[in-house]
């Protein structure tokens, strides 16, 4: 069993010197998962309501919410999600089923549509019929419906559910009659949100959250991870990117996440800084970098200022910013490289607090960010032209 859970990289499992008692701990991820058969559960420290925020917002850019789910009521992760979910999705059903056009192919003894001439040379050999034809055709069949019942799917899959949760994903299931599923290991399928779907966004972007949370699994024939994970650093670093990007773009220029960065000049050694703020013509203007944790692998201490500072260098910024998840351990401050020209700001954010709060958060942080436009700036805006004062350190 300890060699299983272990494998799974659901949580790490180390056994204890005496006996056969074994220490189990989360690995970056909460939610619920069956590895062999086995229920484990991994409860977040943040309220539940917050982290559905973070998830919304993470996915969307746009936070959903649902007033009427008893969130407080609901201990766990799965089952306010569940429930989120059904709500969202009588929601976006209420009015009917969505119907759009979808493009196929098919083999037909009539003309519908346009033929396809190659495939008809190619497979028919000059016989009239059938025809190989492409059209458009109005159904129920389209991405944003698939994502419904797919997710509806895997969370019937899912253990400790309520009658009144899994009453609710049979309704939805039952309505989307003439649906079909999206194909397990495959992409999933794509939608644009548009005025005419709008009353279906929050439920569709609720479905690619459920279906990106529990596709975990290993090799075939390995072993099969089934459950509704969250792993909390990525959660964390796409929030703050996405808010961030947001903000900062409100204020003037451009940000891209991942950005590819290279640090020599042989374009040999590649970086993806977390997020890059670029002016209208393309120039880098300040790098960000989000880490839930502080990294301090061994024999390499204060690993994300190495980082940082190779961004800096590569991008020719005077500043740049770390931002921390509050409880990593480190501390709202600023290191002044020596001889280096550099400046690394330190943010902690509270994941803890309200939506609004930590909306406001971002914006501070955004706006320190956005005032900084050259390294004489900064240390003015820090009232520290001379030399770092109390909480500033030097690396």
């Amino acid at each position: 069993m300890a060699e299983t859970l272990s494998a799974s990289g659901v949580v790490t499992v180390e056994r204890l010197l005496h006996g056969d008692a074994y220490l189990v701990r989360p690995a970056n991820l909460v939610g619920v998962a069956v590895v062999a058969g086995i229920e484990v559960w991994i409860r977040p420290k943040v309220a539940i309501d917050r982290l559905l925020f973070l998830l919304g917002y993470a996915l969307s850019g746009k936070r959903w919410q649902d007033t009427h789910v008893p969130l407080a009521e609901e201990p766990d992760l799965l089952p306010a999600v569940a429930e989120a979910f059904v709500r969202q999705a009588d929601r976006a059903l209420r009015e009917g089923v969505l119907h759009g056009y979808r493009e196929v192919e098919a083999s037909l003894p009539v003309l519908r549509g346009r033929i396809r001439e190659s495939d008809q040379l190619r497979r028919r050999y000059g016989f009239p019929v059938p025809l190989e034809v492409r059209f458009d055709e109005f159904t129920v069949d389209i991405a944003e419906n698939q994502l419904l019942l797919t997710a509806t799917r895997r969370l019937q899959r899912l253990p400790r559910l309520s009658r009144e949760v899994r009453h609710g994903l049979l309704r939805v299931a039952g309505r989307l009659d003439g649906v079909t599923p999206a194909a397990a290991g495959r992409p999933l399928p794509t939608w644009l949100p548009t005025r005419l779907n709008a009353r279906y966004h929050a439920a569709v972007r609720l479905s690619e959250m459920v279906l990106r949370a529990t596709s975990m699994e290993l090799s075939p024939g390995v072993l099969q991870v089934d459950g509704f994970l969250v792993n909390m650093p990525q959660l964390f670093e796409d929030f703050v990117t996405v808010a961030l990007g947001e903000e900062i773009e409100r204020r003037g220029g451009r940000t891209q996440r991942q950005a590819p960065t290279w640090l020599d000049e042989a374009d040999s050694v590649r970086m993806k800084p977390d997020l890059v703020w670029t002016s209208a013509a393309g120039a880098p203007r300040g790098v960000i970098d989000a880490k839930y944790k502080a990294e301090k692998p061994a024999g390499f201490p204060q690993a994300d200022l190495y980082q940082l500072l190779a961004y800096c260098t590569a991008l020719d910024l005077p500043v740049g910013h770390l931002v921390y998840a509050k409880g990593s351990g480190e501390t709202e401050r600023r290191h002044v490289i020596r001889g280096k020209g550099v400046e690394i700001v330190q943010h902690v954010l509270d994941l803890a607090q309200a939506p609004d709060s930590l909306l406001r958060q971002i914006k501070q942080i955004a706006a320190t960010v956005g005032d900084v436009q050259d390294f004489k700036t900064f240390r003015s805006h820090l009232g520290n032209d001379r030399k770092p004062g109390p909480g500033a350190s030097e690396a």
